[in-house]
């Protein structure tokens, strides 16, 4: 369907999305089309009455179980849809969602959650709800991740990034439905992570019911792309490059005082962003840039929050090739390059060097990990003792993205590729549209790539299982698909045990066996930033997932005659 053969509809569904298909060819295939204007739906929007969110790219899918993109999170997790828990913002403890309680057996293998009652699913012009959510939704939302027979496990490729990282199909051994608000987990050896997983955005409740439709309908791929939920905000229409359209959810199960309108103005340019925010085209925007933080700081009208993040960025060797295959290669190539000018010339100091992937406010954080200095005479002296004195060709992915832990990959991979030059090896800088790069990666085209890693959690296990282990490979999230069975050994003996004296101990062991080997060069944590105006409230920086506008709300502007205060880090 072209746009001029559009029905006159308030949105427009997408094409049927074929079973299997991956999401970047499937994106390429959606047809939106509308009968208001893009200035239009801003106009809806510029008033109390709406919220606008200048983000920095597309989603790629509309459900955060298949993608582990903080820009598919922050399009979905927390706008369409709930989870059985929640973290609480300020203390990072495990609090009710959509569980209202919960029981753990005495040996940490069943888990049985009471469900929240009279909990309304969304009702759309393309989805009419005839019951609440219950138990099947539960049921159903596990099993098509669990189950590879499940009539929705290959629906749109088939691929759970974050729960396949975990291994969590090996861990998970039933889920059954108890009675319709009961439901009981079992796993086959405990995990001290397991309720804390369970409370990140990936871990999203769908609604069985429209599976189900859906099903009938010979549409099962549309279940990620016109989602259906019981978060705050429902899904009214996605016009790639510009923009993404909710409606307030009028029976949210929390009732939070929030906007009719929610808007995301799909921006890819930083500056842009704040250009947006200062005319007021945007109430809010993503990934300030850092060279932009001081100027947005000095204007009264607007508010720059900042906290220290729990998240990594870092320098990947791709070590199922050759010569990254070999350590002295690896560290040869940390020592090439000078972190300290790095993060001078990319942070902008916004950011703390990094000497694990863990960061110091983790309390698995290891003080006593030495971190490599500058020093390519040693590099050198390495690379002829691995057999390659005249060193060699690499390429390096740089995202093409900003991210807080890599505010500008691209500058930095040309900095790397200035050091490395000076030990003989040449460097080719390969960047690319998001979904190609990300797809490129997984598929190990790249000898090295600058990525990272922010937290789902306030668990240390989101960063190690998912970053280096074996099985998470296959899922996408280890960039530098690095298999070592003693380090994959360290990690599943301190999920075994709840005793955190213990954890510490086999996380020490980790950090270490990190840093012997070297699978990837740890660069900065970086701090977080919320920059909105002024007339925006009870918007927050979440420390363990994407931004949430359940509870923001958007006030008259009223001139500023001070600069109000800034949060402190």
């Amino acid at each position: 369907m072209s746009l001029g053969q559009c029905p006159n509809t308030a949105y427009s569904r997408y094409r049927s999305v074929a079973i299997g298909m991956l999401s970047m060819f499937a994106l390429l295939g959606i047809t939106a089309c509308s009968d208001i204007t893009e200035d239009t739906v801003k106009q809806q929007h510029s008033s109390t009455s709406g919220i606008i969110y200048c983000s920095e790219s597309n989603p790629g899918f509309f459900n955060p179980q298949i993608d582990t993109s903080s820009t598919t999170s922050d399009a979905s997790a927390h706008q369409i849809y709930s989870r059985l828990l929640d973290f609480d913002e300020q203390t990072g403890r495990i609090i009710p969602g959509l569980a209202t309680s919960w029981l753990v057996s005495k040996d940490g293998l069943t888990y049985t959650f009471q469900l929240r009652r009279n909990v309304a699913f969304h009702t759309t012009e393309y989805f009419q709800p005839s019951r609440n959510f219950n138990a099947d939704d539960v049921i159903f939302s596990f099993q098509r991740w669990l189950d590879e027979d499940h009539p929705y496990h290959t629906v749109n490729g088939g691929l759970y990034p974050y729960f396949d990282s975990l291994n969590l199909a090996q861990t998970i051994k039933s889920v059954k439905r108890i009675n319709g608000y009961r439901v009981e987990i079992t796993l086959y050896q405990p995990d001290s992570s397991f309720l804390a997983n369970l409370a990140t955005d990936f871990a999203a409740i769908l609604s069985a019911q429209y599976a189900a439709y859906l099903s009938a309908l010979n549409k099962p791929g549309d279940i990620d792309y016109l989602p259906i939920g019981t978060g705050p905000y429902r899904f009214k229409e996605f016009r790639k490059d510009q923009f993404i359209r909710y409606s307030q959810h009028p029976q949210y199960w929390q009732q939070t005082e929030r906007p009719e309108h929610l808007i995301f103005d799909i921006t890819p340019s930083s500056s842009l962003r704040f250009a947006k925010l200062i005319t007021g085209e945007c109430d809010t925007i993503a990934y300030p840039s850092q060279t932009e933080l001081e100027v947005m700081q000095a204007n009264p009208r607007i508010t720059v929050q900042e906290e220290p993040g729990l998240n990594i960025g870092f320098w990947a060797f791709n070590t199922s090739k050759a010569p990254f295959n070999d350590p002295k290669v690896r560290r040869a190539l940390a020592l090439a390059i000078d972190k300290s000018t790095i993060l001078d010339a990319i942070y902008f100091n916004s950011a703390t060097r990094a000497r694990s992937i863990v960061p110091p406010a983790s309390w698995a954080f290891s003080p006593n990990i030495t971190d490599l200095n500058y020093n390519p005479v040693e590099a050198r002296r390495l690379l002829k003792e691995a057999g390659y004195a005249n060193g060699f060709n690499m390429n390096l992915f740089a995202m093409p993205v900003v991210r807080d832990y890599n505010p500008d990959a691209p500058r930095m991979a040309e900095l790397i590729r200035s050091y490395l030059a000076d030990i003989n090896i040449a460097v080719d800088i390969q960047t690319s549209d998001w979904d190609k790069f990300r797809a490129d990666l997984s598929a190990g085209k790249h000898d090295s790539v600058l990525i990272g890693w922010s937290a789902d959690n306030g668990d240390p296990d989101n960063f190690y299982r998912p970053l280096l282990t074996c099985s998470a490979i296959p899922s996408g999230t280890n960039r530098a698909m690095w298999c070592h069975p003693e380090f994959d050994a360290i990690v599943n003996a301190a999920i075994a045990t709840n005793d955190i004296d213990e954890r510490k101990a086999y996380y020490q062991t980790a950090n270490e066996i990190i840093a012997r080997e070297i699978p990837l060069t740890p660069i900065a944590h970086a701090f977080r930033y919320r920059v909105h105006n002024n007339n925006i409230k009870g918007l927050t920086i979440n420390p363990y997932g994407g931004i949430r506008f359940a509870n923001v709300q958007k006030t008259p502007k009223v001139q500023q005659v001070q600069k109000p205060q800034q949060e402190s880090r």
